[in-house]
């Protein structure tokens, strides 16, 4: 199971994208909130707690000082994917708070509102020891280079004077 924290209800339409993915391929995961600065004795037992609940993967997302992915690494030896949520400083402030992380804490980090590619990530983590995720896994990456080649196609369609494809 994957488990997906934001730091409040405002990051649910950025996370949302991980909520469908992860649906859209029937890979079960939870959704909670949950903030480093306001609730942190929640925070550090759930984070000390998830594995123990079948919880192999953490998204955790967060914006401006973007706490919440490091003090659950802190706290858990579960692998750990923050998304930065775009903010004050158009998500700069998050991502460099999510990856300056320090040694001996790891946070995987995506791009500022990239919730999408944290879930993709954290699919690939559970496709090492889980066959069926890895074939959707594998469905999924063919399904990219497969709207690659449709575009190519609607693009040889396009007519202009000087185009020469």
């Amino acid at each position: 199971m994957i488990s997906i924290i934001m730091g409040s209800t405002s990051d649910l339409p950025v996370m949302e994208k991980a909520c469908q993915w992860l649906d859209d391929h029937g890979i079960p995961f939870e959704v909670n909130a949950l903030s480093a600065h306001r609730t942190p004795a929640a925070v550090e037992q759930f984070a000390r707690n998830a594995a123990a609940r079948g919880v192999k993967v953490i998204i955790a997302a967060a914006g401006m000082a973007a706490a919440l992915p490091g003090v659950i690494a802190a706290n858990t030896t579960l692998p750990v994917i923050g998304v930065p949520i775009k903010g004050m400083l158009d998500g700069l402030d998050a991502l460099l708070s999510i990856v300056q992380m320090p040694p001996g804490i790891p946070v995987a980090t995506v791009g500022v509102n990239t919730a999408q590619n944290a879930a993709i990530l954290a699919a690939q983590m559970l496709a090492l020891s889980d066959a069926q995720v890895a074939k959707q896994v594998e469905q999924h990456k063919a399904s990219l280079g497969e709207k690659i080649e449709k575009a190519n196609k609607e693009l040889a369609n396009l007519q202009y004077r000087n185009k020469v494809n």
